[in-house]
């Protein structure tokens, strides 16, 4: 994503990296987590992303590194913090455990998280629901006086 030098592909790119993350998300058995990174995330903010780039309709430009400081200071910042990153992968010791339980496993299911949603937090739930309705409706309203 990063290395695109259009918006576009660079957007597009962005998806297929959500959609990367929630395939990382079902490999720690959270189901629900990876359909709503896939649904919100790659669905619907990117949709809008790509949207209001087309609407801004960006050209391509080229872009030079100059030799100044501040690429100087980037590039060097750049490299100490790979170099962290490598460090913490070589002083990384196994601590995660071999197997999880069965609790653990069953914590990210969709049946786990809709049960826990409309048993315990029924009240926010359905207060979020309520506040979420009045803000469209006062956004219909406000558009409808501005068009007459």
């Amino acid at each position: 994503m990063v290395t695109r030098k259009s918006a576009v592909p660079s957007a597009l790119m962005l998806i297929v990296t959500f959609c990367f993350l929630a395939a990382l998300y079902l490999t720690l058995n959270a189901q629900f987590l990876a359909v709503v990174q896939v649904a919100v995330y790659a669905g619907a903010i990117m949709v809008l992303v790509v949207f209001v780039i087309m609407l801004l309709n960006i050209r391509n430009e080229q872009y030079t590194i100059t030799g100044n400081w501040k690429t100087v200071v980037g590039i060097l910042g750049v490299l100490g913090i790979l170099a962290q990153i490598i460090s913490v992968f070589i002083a990384a010791t196994d601590t995660l455990p071999k197997h999880l339980s069965e609790s653990a496993v069953q914590l990210g299911t969709v049946e786990s998280v809709g049960t826990k949603l409309y048993t315990s937090y029924a009240f926010p739930f359905e207060m979020a629901s309520i506040i979420l309705i009045a803000a469209a409706v006062g956004a219909i309203v406000l558009a409808k006086k501005k068009l007459t």
